[in-house]
């Protein structure tokens, strides 16, 4: 089988030992998301504005919301959405499909998205950040970064 065999598609799949609130929470909130995603991630009227080191400040376009289980957002261009299931053991499957017409791209992020779920990971399940917040020691330069 392929690796990411789809045209156009990304997807990935987490186990998080943590609630599915907690997992929502990381995503959908401008303190959960800065633990793990951007060094800053301020919502604002629809809209999350990324900071993220080395990088001009990105505004992503919020689509969907549905708590605890959806959220859809379009980031770089990437129409991307996080599922989430509780899990037997009390913990929680998220899965992410991120959707995007340009095959770059996809190449791209692909590798980008396994850096954020595992940072994500960290994060909510140990309380672990793994970013670098160092401008020289960024993802452009060869570092596994956010």
């Amino acid at each position: 089988m392929p690796f990411q065999p789809k045209k156009g598609i990304i997807e990935w799949k987490v186990h998080f030992s943590s609630s599915i609130e907690s997992v929502y929470n990381a995503l959908t909130t401008d303190e959960g998301r800065s633990r793990f995603w951007a060094e800053e991630a301020r919502e604002d009227n629809g809209f999350i504005e990324f900071t993220i080191l080395n990088y001009p400040t990105y505004k992503a376009k919020i689509i969907e919301a549905k708590p605890p289980e959806l959220f859809r957002l379009e980031y770089f261009g990437t129409d991307v959405t996080f599922e989430l299931k509780q899990t037997s053991d009390k913990g929680t499957d998220l899965s992410l499909t991120a959707v995007t017409s340009n095959e770059d791209t996809k190449q791209e992020m692909t590798a980008g998205w396994v850096s954020v779920l595992m940072a994500m990971k960290a994060a909510v399940d140990f309380g672990v950040d793994l970013r670098n917040h160092h401008s020289e020691r960024v993802w452009e330069k060869g570092y596994l970064d956010n």
